[in-house]
């Protein structure tokens, strides 16, 4: 169980289309008084199970938004989805955040806080229970969302790595 997936996608095979989480004025104490910049978390996805995130910082907001995007252009990972929802319940830990993700049956809808709801509807998840335990800072909420879906198995992946015929577990 200790070996780590590859799910990495490029970028440039897919289209992608970003959120911005969130947008912090950071403001540095120096001689002449106070200098501000900006810093961005942006999330990307395809809508079908590719997603990421990524955090750029600069002196204007534009520009940080930007940066965001093209790191998160380097960091996209493919999630698996099992119609329209996550296949099972897992939790997701970063920092100080803690995120609980359960699947949900057809009709229920994205029900999520603000990072965590910007994650899952680029990621294409339609369907999900969520709720974030522990701290509400959008960086720490958005990566261990991130944690929790990159947890996640598929139903077919857990059977052949069993050894198990697909037919007999889906069809009766």
């Amino acid at each position: 169980m200790s070996q780590k997936l590859s799910r990495s996608i490029k970028a440039s095979d897919i289209e992608l289309t970003e959120k911005v989480v969130a947008i912090k004025r950071v403001a540095k104490v120096v001689k002449g008084g106070r200098r501000f910049s900006f810093s961005a978390i942006v999330v990307v996805g395809d809508g079908n199970g590719v997603v990421g995130y990524g955090l750029g910082k600069a002196n204007e907001v534009t520009d940080a938004i930007t940066k965001g995007i093209d790191d998160a252009k380097k960091n996209l990972v493919k999630v698996p989805l099992l119609k329209g929802t996550v296949p099972h319940e897992t939790l997701g830990k970063y920092g100080g955040g803690l995120v609980l993700v359960k699947p949900a049956s057809e009709g229920t809808g994205v029900i999520a806080g603000g990072a965590m709801r910007a994650v899952f509807e680029s990621a294409g998840i339609h369907n999900v229970l969520a709720k974030s335990k522990g701290s509400s800072n959008p960086h720490n909420v958005v990566k261990a969302t991130f944690d929790a879906l990159l947890k996640m198995r598929d139903p077919y992946t857990v059977a052949q790595q069993r050894g198990v015929e697909l037919e007999t577990v889906f069809n009766g």
